[in-house]
């Protein structure tokens, strides 16, 4: 099992903007196959530091974290973060 972490911090920090954005990300859910489970979190105590958007994914496999990766709905959101994100960081790491 791959556990595949990825926070985003927006351009535009607004309740309205991080919640359009999660709902992309939500949206992702019963789409790809791969994913096992999906989980979209917005941050709640936004400091400086503090991310907006945390997404968490399962998947069973390196293979299966790389379909993901390609498969045409994931690219949909990346076309979509791309345009509405500061920056990114993820973490993938096997349970």
């Amino acid at each position: 099992m791959i556990k595949h972490i990825v926070f985003f911090k927006l351009k535009d920090r607004s309740a309205e903007s991080v919640e359009a954005t999660a709902v992309v990300l939500r949206n992702m859910e019963g789409k790809i196959p791969q994913l096992l489970s999906i989980e979209v979190g917005t941050d709640i105590i936004h400091s400086e530091r503090s991310f907006d958007l945390a997404l968490v994914t399962t998947v069973a496999s390196l293979e299966d974290l790389q379909a993901y990766q390609v498969h045409p709905a994931h690219k949909e959101v990346i076309a979509h973060i791309n345009e509405v994100k500061e920056l990114s960081i993820a973490v993938d790491y096997e349970l």
